[in-house]
This record gives structure tokens, sequence and C-alpha cells, in this order.
């Protein structure tokens, strides 16, 4: 089924979000909320209208391109149901409770066509309870599809099926989602909360229980369950105040009701603390005030002052210090989870002791939990990473310190292990996934006659299921590594460049490996190369502390920035197609690396901007020559042509550090041509850039003219045009004198040099000119400045 008309039902934050997330990816919406009764004007819309617009506010924005709300149909519960008449797909997000819900399927159930997919987004209803009184034929389309919120931003997608949906419309629903909705999904049974939200909320309630029975600060707690064990910076206090404590209170005191069997269910009463906050309105970030309070200093700063779980006073901000992050932070976090662990130590050491003692019991619920909610640890992983960001879920933590020593210290605290965990130690089997040659092939089935409907394989464990574009780097063999980047061998010939320095940023030994990359492209065994990384960026830019250290010497740093000009231009002419993969934000360095592509495959979340005035100098790697070559050069086949609005929004582009807001922007901005892809699931982006890199080589690929003159210089005109709008921005105070400076090299580049009239030159030509323009501005005070503040403070500096 080919998914295009949806109908949304339920205007509100997730409704709206779900509509404009539907919009982004090219699909027609109607959205519809109740009528307005008493509107003033009579506009029956007047409620859904101004549910919209404030959608449209919100900040990150739900949007992801500037046509997209134009895709979105206003409408009301009375006069525009039969929208439901044409559509593929109808989703209800309307109040949590049953009787509405029914009650509403019963309308969509008189006007749907035949074939449509139903789905609910409710987070604690049973699916099948929603559905009660409906024909055969709509049960068997209906479904529930869980978004998380932000439903733009976040990756999970809980799919719910009941007894009845037919196994065809979860596979159209899983399809439809993954390759067009951009999301990741699992499969979840109708049960409460379903995964995500089932272990989630018990692991935020015996966190901050923990904390409160064991004099833990709440900056402790958020630094304790931070990125030391593979979660966001928000840990968990800052995360219930991003959600909402009224939110998260309700969550969790609603699922108290609905597990009557659970054998943990205490955990989910809301304790004392909690309800006087959500009575003061301590809210989180929506109130400004929560576990954190925004105070306002003196001289206009912000600080967050944590609360004192204990007086439920607010306290100025401190700086935990815990041996056990100080000492274990440089791991592999499968390695850090094995020392925590495995090591005696850090049983007596007082960070060592929270995380040990708060991780033990949810890793065991969650096995506990197995199979009511779900048949595979690999499903609460999932929805556990997808759901939360979190870099391991549970039975990945727990074969990390290694699932006997797990259970042995789980006994020493008596916490209840689940017998099938008991079963699989006792049948040989010692961890919950199986590895060949160092890739995951299977995770173990508890309920083998279930296993995601999935043939066993031998010892009880069944193949993990994922979609055919999904790789995972670290399981591609490495053919040659340094510090800061990898070749991979990614399969079928094709070549994967990738990054792992801090932030990804560059320096020269990215260069070293981009040179062997080269010389393995020249060997028949490849077919091309893909530029990818896994990492939380595609790139931050340049490292410039380690590019400053070379200024002592400008004749070595000319030399040095020459070769990897003509590294990246090697790359640009190489014999075989190379496919860049950018996703998440790519900075200065970063964009030019993805520009010498052949072809770029971007993910739907790309932040790209060239944003070296920021710290003084302009681009020296090509990114001022690729986007002539982009967006100037294209049109000036025509003589009648006038280069200058062009030009000038390459200006603007580069000159104010343009930096887009997604990968439809990026487009727009002018980074991407419109051979290029964005792709809405970037867990799809290395597997599809590898089918791009092999249908390009497949085709007969032919590497450009290196010597072609392909980039139009418009010459002094441009210059002097260029020249007085600077001094226009200087006059006006919007830009400093050095501000002008930069922008007056920057324009040099552009336009040509010293180019008395319009000529086309070769792109070596124009990168001569950036290299020559960046270097002269880095011997600039005020540009070492803006350096040394950066390094120093981590924003900007304007002088």
């Amino acid at each position: 089924m080919n998914i295009q008309k949806v109908v949304v039902i339920g205007a509100g934050t997730m409704g709206g979000g779900i509509a404009a997330h539907c919009a982004n990816v090219g699909l027609q919406v109607t959205l519809l909320d109740i009528a307005a009764p008493n509107d003033p004007k009579g506009d029956k819309n007047a409620i859904v209208k101004a549910l919209w617009d404030k959608q449209l506010k919100l900040k990150p924005s739900p949007i992801m391109s500037a046509d997209a709300p134009g895709r979105v149909k206003l409408g009301n519960l009375e006069d525009d149901l039969d929208a439901i008449r044409n559509a593929d797909w109808v989703i209800e997000v309307i109040i949590e409770q049953l009787g509405p819900k029914q009650a509403l399927m019963e309308k969509i159930e008189s006007r749907r066509k035949s074939g449509s997919i139903i789905t609910s987004n409710t987070s604690g209803i049973p699916i099948n309870a929603i559905g009660t009184g409906r024909s055969d034929e709509f049960r068997q389309h209906l479904l529930g599809t869980h978004f998380f919120n932000p439903p733009r931003y976040l990756k999970l997608l809980e799919i719910i099926p009941t007894q009845d949906t037919l196994p065809s419309v979860v596979g159209t629903m899983v399809e439809f989602a993954e390759t067009v909705l951009g999301k990741s999904t699992v499969i979840c049974k109708d049960t409460p909360n379903f995964i995500g939200n089932r272990i989630g909320s018990f692991v935020g309630q015996y966190r901050m229980m923990a904390a409160i029975d064991n004099q833990y600060t709440v900056e402790e707690v958020d630094a304790l369950t931070g990125p030391i064990i593979g979660l966001p910076k928000s840990g968990t206090f800052r995360l219930s105040d991003i959600v909402g404590n009224d939110i998260a209170g309700h969550v969790s005191a609603n699922l108290y009701d609905l597990v009557p069997n659970d054998e943990s269910r205490d955990i989910f009463k809301l304790p004392e603390l909690m309800k006087k906050m959500i009575e003061n309105k301590w809210l989180g970030n929506k109130t400004n005030q929560g576990f954190y309070k925004t105070v306002i200093k003196e001289d206009k700063s912000k600080e967050f002052w944590a609360l004192n779980l204990q007086t439920m006073a607010y306290e100025p901000p401190t700086k935990p210090r815990f041996a056990v992050i100080g000492e274990t932070k440089d791991m592999e976090l499968s390695a850090r989870f094995h020392e925590i662990f495995n090591n005696e130590r850090w049983q007596d050491d007082r960070g060592g002791q929270y995380i040990i003692e708060t991780t033990l019991p949810v890793l065991a619920y969650a096995a506990r939990r197995i199979p009511e909610i779900a048949d595979s640890p690999d499903a609460i992983d999932r929805a556990i990473e997808l759901g939360f960001a979190n870099e391991m879920g549970p039975f990945k933590i727990w074969d990390a310190i290694g699932v006997k020593r797990g259970v042995q210290m789980m006994k020493e605290r008596e916490i209840v292990v689940p017998q099938w965990v008991e079963e699989m130690l006792a049948s040989g089997i010692e961890s919950f996934y199986k590895f060949d040659g160092g890739k995951v092939t299977g995770v173990y089935a508890p309920n083998a006659n279930a296993a995601q409907g999935s043939k066993l394989m031998a010892h009880g464990f069944a193949p993990i299921q994922r979609h055919k574009f999904v790789m995972t780097l670290e399981e591609c063999p490495e053919v040659k590594r340094n510090a800061s980047a990898s070749l991979r061998d990614l399969g079928d010939g094709v070549l994967g460049l990738e990054f792992h320095s801090k932030g990804n940023t560059v320096d020269p030994y990215m260069f070293d490996i981009a040179k062997a990359a080269l010389d393995e492209l020249h060997k028949d065994k490849w077919r091309g190369m893909v530029i990818a990384n896994q990492g939380k960026d595609f790139c931050l830019g340049a490292n410039i502390g380690m590019f400053i250290m070379g200024m002592g010497d400008m004749n070595r740093l000319d030399k040095m920035a020459k070769d990897m000009q003509m590294t990246m231009l090697d790359i640009r002419f190489a014999p075989k197609p190379v496919v860049a993969a950018p996703r998440q934000r790519v900075l200065g360095g970063g964009v030019e690396w993805a520009l010498i592509a052949s072809k770029i495959v971007a993910a739907a979340e790309t932040y790209m901007g060239l944003v070296e005035v920021g710290v003084g100098i302009i681009p020296g790697w090509g990114g001022c020559k690729e986007l002539l070559r982009r967006n100037v050069s294209p049109h000036m086949s025509d003589d009648r042509v006038d280069a200058i609005a062009y030009l000038q929004k390459v200006f603007e582009t580069i000159g104010f550090a343009k930096v887009s807001e997604s990968g439809a922007q990026t487009r727009t901005l002018g980074f991407l041509t419109d051979a290029d892809i964005v792709l809405p699931n970037d867990e799809h982006l290395i597997g599809y850039a590898k089918q791009v890199t092999l249908d390009m080589a497949n085709e007969g690929y032919t590497a450009p003219d290196r010597n072609a003159k392909s980039i139009y210089a418009i010459g002094s005109r441009g210059k002097a045009i260029m020249g007085m709008a600077i001094e226009q921005l200087r006059w006006g105070k919007f830009a400093s004198a050095h501000d002008a400076k930069i922008a007056k090299k920057l324009a040099h580049v552009l336009c040509g040099g010293d180019l008395t009239a319009p000529t086309w030159v070769t792109e070596e030509y124009i990168l001569n000119l950036e290299r020559e323009a960046a270097l002269s501005l880095l011997t600039e005070q005020k540009t070492q400045d803006r350096i040394s503040y950066l390094l120093k403070n981590g924003k900007p500096l304007r002088n």
C-alpha cells in the first residue's frame, strides 16, 4: 500500500507534531480538532488554527522546510471528517480516555475506505480495547503507532499490533515508518506504556528514589547518569525537567494503576517530593523551575541552581567530582561497564555505588518483563536506545558486565533474577547476543515459540532482523587505522573512510588515512568509497588547536595546508565514485569533506554550515570553490545571466556563517545539488550511500576533468559591488572592522582574486586563493584573539 494522504485527529502537541513531520516528508495531511463553539468570528476552525500556529512557533522547529506547512490542511470534527474517506492512514491523537477513543473509532469506521490503516498514538490504553465493537476488517487494519515527543527529532516509533491485526498491515507500517517517516521501529506487545515508557518510567523513578534515600544531590545524579553510562548529558533530573515533571509524574502514577500484577509496581508511586513539586508548578523547563531553577545574575548571565532533595531549597551550582568518572571516562563504554562492575574497588566508591546499585535493578526489571512486553531482549534494547538516546540498552549493558557476574551481584542484593536467564546460563549460553567475526548476528530467544516469527539459529538464538540498509561501521573490518580515522571494508567492493577523532574534528592524521584511501581506490578490488561515521556528529570542523600550533612557521603551515588541499582535490577527482553521508552537525572543514564527494546522501537531520568567519578566517579546503561550483557556475553558460544574485547567495551563506536546520535547508542554502539525496532515516544512511556508490560504479562512473575550467569568476565588478555592501554593513555597525576585513578577503576569493573581467578558472585556481586568504587572516591579532577565546570559552568572540 502506498501511503500518501494522512488524516491526523487531535491537534495538540503530539498530534500537531505528527502532522508537521508527515508534511516534512512530503505527505498530504489533514489535521482535525474539535469545532470552536463560540468563536467571535464564527470560525469553527479557530481551535485547530490556534494549535497549529503554536506548533509552528515551537523551538526547535517541527518543520524541516518552508514548503512543509503548505501540505497541511486544517479542519474540524463537525465539518471535515469526510477527509477520512480518501485517507490512506488515519491516526488519532485525542484525549487519553477510552470512551472518546472508542466513539471516534466508530465515526472513522463509517467513513474510511477499505484497506486504509487506522492507528492510535495512545501510550497507556490497550489498542485492543480501543477497537472494541468494530468490524473484523477494521480491526485487521488497526494498530498502535506510539511516537515519542517531539516527533520530528526522536527516532523511536513503537508499533503495536493486536491479535487481529493482519501481518501485512504491520509490515506495511514498518516499511513506511522506516523509509518514509525516517523512524526506527520496534514491535511491542499491547501492554500498558508498551516498552519504552514502561522501562523508562521504572528507570527514572528508581534513580530518583535512590537519590532521595541515599542523600545524593541532583547534580551528582545527573553526573553519574549521563555520558559516563552512555546516556545524554541531561542525565536523570534534567531530563525530567525537559519532559515536564507533571508529564513524567502522570505517566508513572498512571502506570501504577495499569499494572496490578507487576511485582515492582510500588516504584511507580509518586514520592511526596514529586507531588509537592507538581503542586507548586515546579514543572521544569516550561516554568523555568523544576529540579533546576534558572537564576539571572547581576551581570544578566544565567545560572542553573539545583533543588536540594531534602530541604526543597535551591542551591548554587557545584561541579561534582567522582573518581569513577575521572578514571574510566576514556574507556570504551562496554569496557567501562565491565570495569565498574568487576573491580571490587568501585563498590566502595560513592559514585561507583550509585551506578551499580541503580543499574542492577534496571537490568533485572527489564529481564522480568520478558515475555510480558516483548519476546526479545533486542526489542527492549532498541526501544531504550532509540527512545531515550541511550548508547546501550539493558541487555547490552548486562553482556558488557558479564551475564554471570550480573546474576551473582543481583543475588547478593536479593534482586529477583527471572528463570529464563538462569536457564540460559545453565544451558551454557553466557551472553544475550551472538557474534560472528565481530558482527552481531543473533539474540537469545527466551520465548522460543515467538522469537518475533523468526526461525531459530543454533543454541536458542534468533536472527536479528534489520532493514537491508542498516549498517554498523564497527562491524565492518578495518583496512587501516590511526588515532583519528579508519578505512573499513563495507563489503561488495566499497571502501569506507571513517572519522573518529574527538568531535570528528579534522586534523593531519585524517589526511594520512585519506591518502591511504586514495592508494586503495586505485586497486581493482574497490569499486568506490563512502565517507561516513556514526559519531554524534559528522564533523565539527578543524581541530583549531592543532593547526594554531603551526603558526610559528607560516611557510611550513602553508605547505601543510597546500598538501591537505591537494589530498582533498585528489579525492574530488578520484577514479572511482566517492559518496559522502553527512548527518547531524557538519561544520567548517566537515562541510568541505562532504562537498568533495561525487554525490552526497545526507540525513534529514543535517545541520551544515561553513562557520569559519566565527574564528576570523574563511574556508580554506574548498568550501568557497565548491559553493561557486554548485551555485554560480551552473547558471553562467548563458551570457545574458548576471552572476551577482547567485554570488550574493554564496557570499551570505559563508559570510554570515549560515547553518541549515535540516537536510532540506541544506539544499536551500546551496550545499546540496538536485543530484544529491536527503534520506529520512539516518540508520539507513551508510547502507544507502553504499548502494548509491555501487549504482554509480555499475553505470560506468567517469571522474570529472581536473584541468577543466569549471568555476565562473566574476572579477573586479563583483568585488566592487561586494565591497560597497561590506562598507555599508560596517557603517551601520552590523559588522566590526575585523568582520569587514574578513568579508573583503572572502569577496576577493569568490570573485576570482585580481581578475579584471569574468573568467572561467580551474578548481585549483580558487583553492590557491582560499589558502592565501585563510593563512593571511591567521596572522591577524584579532583572528588569533577569536581562536584563543573559542578554545578557552567554547563560544565565538565578536571583536
